[in-house]
């Protein structure tokens, strides 16, 4: 596993002077290859660790391409703090429904939280045809978490209902996200 310095180095190699990087916020690490999400703290000597799903198309930036994106991001927007579990959301308000579904493959339902991304390298993940942001990228809960640890979302990062949750309460709007 990758450490919060060096992942620090080449985050700072890549945007030098980032501010968002001065108080020292943990890191989230999301390796494609494993289905595995890492919350990388400067003060732990342990990651925290949740399996997740990212896209079945795999990486890709451009809009229009149901892949997750890579790169750096940041977490612009947290959606959902105070919701109940199992909260179904719709262009990211909540609908009243509570679903109680683990197996639900035929809706790409978003439950219990949200924290949109934002791309931050421009012509990568951020700007014209490769918006991050435009494109409504989360990290969100799920209605299918019986298939969290294969890769089968549209482009989003889904996890675990209980585990959406507490990552959440763990991170702040501008926490660093890398996808790889």
């Amino acid at each position: 596993m990758i450490s919060w310095w060096d992942l620090n180095r080449q985050v700072l190699g890549k945007l030098p002077g980032n501010l968002a990087l001065a108080d020292e916020r943990p890191f989230i690490l999301i390796d494609t290859k494993t289905q595995r999400l890492h919350r990388i703290d400067i003060e732990q000597e342990e990651s925290i660790s949740y399996r997740i799903s990212t896209a079945v198309k795999g990486l890709g930036n451009r809009e229009e391409s149901y892949r997750t994106p890579f790169g750096i991001l940041r977490i612009k927007q947290k959606i959902g703090g105070g919701e109940p579990a199992g909260r179904v959301f719709k262009g990211r308000e909540p609908t009243g429904k509570i679903s109680k579904r683990s197996d639900n493959r035929e809706e790409d339902e978003i439950t219990s939280r949200i924290m949109w991304l934002d791309g931050m390298e421009q012509g990568i993940n951020k700007g014209q045809g490769y918006d991050t942001f435009s494109r409504y990228i989360y990290i969100h809960g799920t209605t299918d978490e019986k298939r969290i640890g294969y890769a089968v979302s549209s482009g989003c990062i889904r996890m675990k209902n209980a585990d959406v949750i507490d990552l959440f309460e763990e991170v702040l709007v501008n926490d660093l996200v890398v996808i790889q």
